[in-house]
């Protein structure tokens, strides 16, 4: 098997580490990367023998973070098919969108099913089975007959760094979300880059707290993990919950852990309001997906003792592209997403000149995670990947370190009478406002200006603040031009599944308030 792909990588871990825990499920049962490398080669024979998969076939899966979602998405990659995670909380039409658009031949789910998604398979003539594994003795169980043919079909099948392992949708921050395939070369190439940069090994160990349906979560803390030798858990109850994760952290002796800047909120703030009695000793906190504010960094690493590090990260970059470091390899900034990590990365102006330091343009990037191009989409190919490079739609600079500030989003820049503002500016301020816990700017049709600002802020808990208390802070703390002309306080902001703000969202949500 190539060692230029992911299932490579993780065969030969369990040959180097068989007896080292890989994974477990809280309070329930571990298993060893030998036994996890098992029950994915038998799952994968099964797929093959009896669910008919061929190489190149979509598989579409939706659990919650179980045991049998890591194992059958594995065994879908070692069947030369492609996985498509999908989240369990579609609707019924989302569902049909993205098994038609990914070309699913079969869905995958926990024993108790999921009717949106079975309804729309049944919808499109793809057939479903469902997976359980009862303890870590026990096979994994799939819900179709067996076929009779050998039980180790799968050890025929050879993986190619060129097999589609991945199918994935962007996020759809700006516009209509675009099928992202990913090969085991790109999957491969970015578990070695997010190991290297955080010096993952096999004495290692985190907790999940983002979906494995997410490129995040999935990247940076579940393969990440297992192709490194180390060792990750599972919530029990499938999900993250603040009232377990110190619980678990601790009993499973965790060394770090990734998240989004909302998750780390909700972490601060339970511990503002339920103090744990001790932490575990952290090698690193990771925050990526959406900008993590100075301030809130600043409250992270105070409350738990261990440095922060912000990352930047795309579907179509098979997760990471920039990081922080760690402390030895050198200087973590506050506002800054790092420095680049495993490819090439430039900033380039329109002309597709590449910039000097402190210069603003579009950051864009290559190398071996870099996906090829989106599917059944030529137009937007066309524009994501002019000039050699792959446009990432961001905007940024490499200071005269080397580390690059992101600005906004192409699409996200507020033009505000021909004044280009940055969101995520107003966001930071926003931020260290003392009673906010969460806020948000975006821009809003104007008839003067074309476009205003507005935001929505979420007092902290036992806080009370006002629009007025909001504009006042921001007047002092940023150009007149820059202050929101509108204020929402609200207890809850409209996010992604994988908990990022999406400010077009947003924007639509409260504009449709009276």
């Amino acid at each position: 098997m190539d060692s230029d792909t992911l299932t490579g990588l993780l065969k030969n871990v369990a040959e180097k580490f068989p007896d080292r825990r890989a994974l477990s499920v809280s309070g329930k049962f571990d298993l060893t990367h030998a036994r996890l490398n098992v029950l994915i080669e038998r799952a994968a024979s099964r797929l093959v023998s009896s669910a008919g998969i061929n190489p190149g076939d979509v598989v579409a899966l939706t659990f919650p973070n179980t045991v049998e979602f890591v194992i059958m998405f594995l065994a879908v990659l070692r069947a030369r098919a492609t996985a498509a995670p999908l989240n369990a909380a579609y609707t019924a039409e989302e569902f049909e969108f993205y098994l038609s658009d990914s070309d699913s031949k079969l869905l995958l789910t926990s024993k108790e099913g999921n009717a949106p998604a079975q309804e729309a398979a049944s919808k499109l003539n793809i057939s479903h089975v469902t997976a359980t594994l009862l303890d870590a003795g026990s096979d994994l169980a799939l819900s179709v007959a067996d076929s009779g043919s050998v039980s180790d079909s799968a050890s025929e099948l050879v993986n190619s760094p060129d097999d589609p392992a991945l199918f994935l949708h962007t996020s759809g921050t700006t516009s209509r979300p675009k099928g992202v395939p990913l090969t085991q070369l790109n999957l491969v190439s970015s578990v070695k880059n997010i190991k290297s940069v955080y010096k993952l090994s096999e004495s290692d160990s985190t907790v999940i707290v983002l979906p494995l349906f997410h490129v995040h979560g999935l990247l940076a803390g579940l393969l990440s993990s297992l192709g490194a030798g180390a060792a990750v858990t599972l919530p029990a109850a499938g999900r993250f919950s603040a009232t377990t994760f110190w619980a678990d952290m601790k009993k499973y002796e965790a060394t770090w852990y990734t998240a989004v800047p909302t998750i780390h909120q909700i972490i601060l703030d339970r511990h503002a309001s339920q103090p744990e009695p001790e932490y575990p000793k952290l090698r690193f906190i990771r925050s990526c997906s959406a900008s993590l504010a100075p301030v809130i960094l600043s409250r992270l690493e105070k409350a738990f003792g261990a440095p922060v590090l912000e990352a930047y990260a795309m579907t179509e970059a098979t997760h990471l592209m920039s990081s922080n470091p760690l402390p030895e390899e050198g200087p973590h900034k506050p506002g800054s997403v790092g420095k680049p990590v495993g490819q090439e990365m430039a900033i380039l102006n329109e002309k597709g000149e590449i910039q000097e330091p402190n210069s603003k343009g579009e950051v864009c990037i290559r190398g071996p995670n870099v996906t090829k191009g989106y599917k059944n989409n030529p137009e937007a190919n066309k524009a994501g990947f002019e000039f050699g490079w792959f446009h990432t739609g961001d905007i940024g600079y490499f200071d005269s370190d080397g580390y690059l500030h992101l600005v906004g989003r192409i699409k996200e820049l507020i033009n505000r009478g021909g004044e280009k503002i940055s969101p995520i500016e107003v966001d930071s301020v926003l931020l260290t406002h003392p009673d906010v816990s969460q806020g948000v700017a975006f821009g809003v049709p104007d008839e003067k200006y074309g476009e205003e600002i507005n935001c929505a802020v979420i007092p902290r808990e036992g806080t009370t603040v006002t629009e007025e208390d909001i504009k006042t802070f921001c007047k002092k703390n940023l150009a007149a031009f820059k202050v929101p002309k509108r204020v929402f306080i609200t207890d809850n902001l409209p996010k992604t599944a994988s908990g990022k703000i999406q400010r077009r969202i947003v924007a639509q949500h409260f504009l449709e308030k009276p």
